[in-house]
């Protein structure tokens, strides 16, 4: 089963430790979904990458200085979402065309 998350995270930055935590923390994210914000990804995921999403980054961030949010979404992104600017969402499950 897949299901939709909307994951956030704010990793401090003061030191250089925590600048590699965070190049670390977005790399991961990337490799599941896309990034919708600088530090906002949405992600459609089944319930073992789920497990491992959640490892890689808990395994990474610094518990007493970073904060990471996962949000389990009940509904279609098309339910849930409303999106006013910039909005370069690619839906990967409809199918695509490349010319």
């Amino acid at each position: 089963m897949r299901g939709d998350i909307l994951l956030c995270y704010d990793v401090n930055t003061e030191d250089r430790e925590g600048r590699r935590r965070l190049a670390r923390v977005a790399k991961i994210c990337k490799d599941f979904g896309q990034r919708v914000q600088h530090s906002v990804f949405e992600c459609t995921v089944s319930e073992v990458d789920m497990e491992k999403l959640r490892n890689k980054l808990r395994s990474v961030i610094a518990a007493d200085k970073d904060s990471l949010r996962i949000y389990h979404l009940k509904s279609l992104r098309t339910e849930y979402v409303e999106a006013y600017g910039r909005n370069e969402y690619i839906d990967f499950s409809d199918d695509t065309l490349i010319a």
